[in-house]
């Protein structure tokens, strides 16, 4: 079973959040793209950058035996906001993992070193996030996860078309 770790992202990590985007094509067919924008990685990054209380968080894998690559290997992102929609609501925009390392635990053990982190330090109640309705495979992850659907939805824009979110909630339980 993989060990993850998480990172704070930069403007520096770029070109490996790039090459994550690019090994995740089913993402990006889902709204009728071959592939990731050019330097869509440096524009989240960012844009990440640039809004108060937004986070995005490198998901790594260490460096397996025998790789002559120095260091571990981005392989996901964690993109979330803090104190949004609402005051102790943490907003989770993405767990992505590039699709040749999905089914492996990664994006789950992510989130576990993500949770108490949010609920402990950053002193948040609750987890929100919205999944698109044709994405069944995010929404039955996000299930395993705790989530469970609020009933809420919203139509918004995604390019030329208009997609309609379905929104999951967690209550995020502090260690006493």
């Amino acid at each position: 079973m993989p060990q993850v770790s998480l990172i704070a992202l930069d403007a520096e990590h770029a070109s490996a959040l790039q090459q994550v985007y690019e090994l995740t094509p089913s993402f990006w067919e889902l709204y009728g793209l071959v592939t990731a924008p050019a330097g869509q990685g440096e524009r989240d990054l960012k844009a990440i950058l640039q809004e108060r209380g937004r986070y995005g968080m490198g998901i790594l894998l260490p460096n397996a035996p025998g790789n002559t690559e120095a260091g571990a290997q981005l392989v996901g992102l964690l993109d979330f906001r803090l104190h949004w929609p609402e005051e102790g609501v943490t907003y989770l925009g993405m767990i992505m993992v590039a699709e040749p390392r999905q089914r492996q635990g990664i994006g789950r053990e992510a989130w576990e070193i993500l949770e108490p982190w949010l609920a402990n330090e950053a002193h948040m109640h609750t987890a929100r996030l919205g999944v698109e309705q044709f994405n069944p495979g995010a929404m039955q992850f996000f299930e395993k996860l705790g989530f469970d659907l609020t009933g809420d939805s919203q139509r918004v824009r995604s390019g030329q078309r208009f997609v309609r979110l379905l929104y999951m909630e967690k209550k995020l339980k502090r260690n006493e």
